[in-house]
């Protein structure tokens, strides 16, 4: 009743970067991405189309992360930005600065860095850069 829609999680994955996979390089994807393992490099979605990023209590990305919409449980070493919603839930521990519009956060998660909010302001000063 609250919520707008644009805030639901999108329910299927994609692509799966499984517990026991490292991956050094940036990541370009579309739909629905859940990591469980190690990602050294960029996490980035295209901007054609909102996507899903997934990041489990045993996930890990070192780099800078950009998606429309985010439930973080793992580890982030890096800038974090979503365009739409981010939920850290409690086991979340961001090292960086994160841009948001929509924040959900949990107790027990940990941002070492901003928190910087990307509402209507921010859209008009983008515009006269």
């Amino acid at each position: 009743m609250f919520f707008k829609k644009s805030n639901k999680i999108q329910n299927s994955i994609d692509t799966l970067v499984g517990a026991d996979t490292r991956i050094e390089g940036n990541v370009h994807f579309s739909g629905g991405l859940r990591v469980d393992g190690t990602i050294i490099g960029n996490v980035i979605e295209p901007n054609a189309s909102p996507c899903t990023l997934i990041l489990s209590e045993h996930g890990r990305v070192e780099g800078a992360v950009t998606a429309s919409k985010m439930v973080i449980n793992g580890k982030v070493v890096g800038p974090v930005t979503s365009g739409v919603f981010i939920e850290l839930q409690a086991k979340a521990h961001i090292t960086g600065d994160v841009y948001y519009k929509s924040l959900e956060m949990h107790t027990g998660a940990v941002i070492e860095g901003k928190l910087v909010y990307l509402g209507d302001v921010a859209q008009s000063n983008d515009s006269n850069l």
